[in-house]
């Protein structure tokens, strides 16, 4: 366990927030790793500037099973840490960092079994998949699998260690959001009927997202195994307006869906747009055929929706000594393995995602432990 510290201490000192590169702490695993004598690729993305990294041990010409983790974090700014997010600290068996959770103490338990993999005489191939900026998008993973696809891997199934607790979460939703801009007619406000309005236009917008999702509470699918049983829908972000006598010309709104198996984010999403771009923007450009309606897509990821009778699952349960399994609503990048590269999928992890993304963020070392049992099970599984 004092490996998986000291790894972790060395991953949380790596500032790898999503504005910045990841390359420091990608340098630093790829060298750990081929010092190990594992077999690693690097997938730089089109900038340069950030890189995933795959590892692999054990031979290569078998499907094997995928350990897949992110080295992006979100940021620190305005939270009220107790000491520098980016150096462990130890409190009473508590690994505070940011990171700690989400989830560089997945990848540092991986990464200190890398060694036991290496002299193991694996019969089956383990993978390491690292990503770089999930937190905004799941973007990174995304070229990770073409590579893998590329390379003619098809993996017998891929542990996203995503906190859970160590649950076996079989499901998690889907995700659609875009940034929606009406660009209307500014004018004095005391000619209000001689402009185009767009933050009220904007508010239509607003309003239709909002009846959509209240028809999904109301007459939505069901899955009691999610904590908000129903797909969600709702603008968070509103931007529009320069003076109260000014005749507001243009305002944006950011908005979501968050899908459970059986809805499609993508979908309601796009039943939103069309609504702005076929119904709002002709009613706008009667007045100017200036105006019109913008649109920028931000997050889209498949959800997950792996059957708890898959092998999979039956071996993710026996790895970690449980019965049941789980859904959540956070997104992972498991339905992106599953979608794009076929390959079956949970999301099996320690820590809680409750204390993800908050100040003094941590992992405790028995949950460190924990998973670093299961992954030397899935070491003794891949001999067999």
């Amino acid at each position: 366990m004092s490996d998986s510290v000291a790894i972790l201490a060395t991953l949380v000192a790596f500032d790898t927030v999503s504005t910045r590169s990841n390359l420091p702490l990608i340098d630093w695993v790829e060298a750990f790793a081929r010092g190990h004598g594992a077999a690693v690729e690097r997938v730089p993305d089109a900038t340069g500037n950030k890189a995933a990294l795959w590892i692999s041990v054990g031979p290569g010409d078998k499907p094997g099973y995928v350990l897949s983790g992110h080295s992006d974090v979100v940021p620190v700014e305005g939270q009220p840490w107790s000491s520098d997010p980016f150096v462990l600290r130890e409190e009473a068996g508590r690994l505070y960092g940011r990171g700690t959770s989400d989830m560089k103490g997945f990848l540092a338990v991986c990464l200190a079994a890398l060694p036991a993999m290496m002299t193991a005489g694996l019969s089956t191939p383990i993978h390491l998949a690292i990503s770089y900026d999930e937190e905004i998008g799941c973007l990174g993973v995304r070229p990770l699998i073409a590579r893998m696809l590329e390379r003619g891997l098809h993996p017998r199934g891929c542990f996203v260690g995503e906190p859970t607790g160590m649950e076996v979460v079989v499901g998690h939703k889907g995700k659609s959001a875009a940034r929606v801009t009406f660009r209307g007619l500014a004018c004095h406000s005391a000619l209000a009927p001689q402009g185009v309005n767009a933050v009220e236009y904007a508010a239509r917008f607003i309003e239709h997202v909002r009846l959509s999702a209240e028809a999904l509470v109301r007459d939505g699918r069901r899955d009691a195994l999610y904590d908000v049983p129903h797909t969600t829908g709702l603008s968070s972000v509103v931007r529009g307006g320069s003076a109260l006598n000014i005749v507001p010309e243009t305002c944006s709104v950011e908005f979501e869906y968050r899908a459970i198996g059986g809805d499609d984010a993508a979908a309601l999403a796009a039943a939103a747009i069309a609504y702005a771009t076929d119904i709002l923007a002709p009613m706008m450009q009667a007045v100017d055929p200036a105006c019109g309606v913008a649109i920028e897509p931000l997050i889209d990821y498949p959800g997950l929706e792996t059957r708890p009778e898959a092998e999979i699952v039956t071996l993710a349960k026996t790895l970690a000594g449980r019965n049941g399994h789980a859904k959540v609503s956070y997104g992972t990048e498991a339905g992106l393995f599953e979608a794009l590269g076929n390959t079956p999928s949970v999301v099996i992890g320690p820590r809680s995602i409750a204390r993800a993304h908050k100040a003094d963020e941590y992992v405790t070392r028995d949950e460190l432990e924990a998973c670093a049992a299961f992954i030397h099970q899935l070491i003794a599984h891949s001999c067999l």
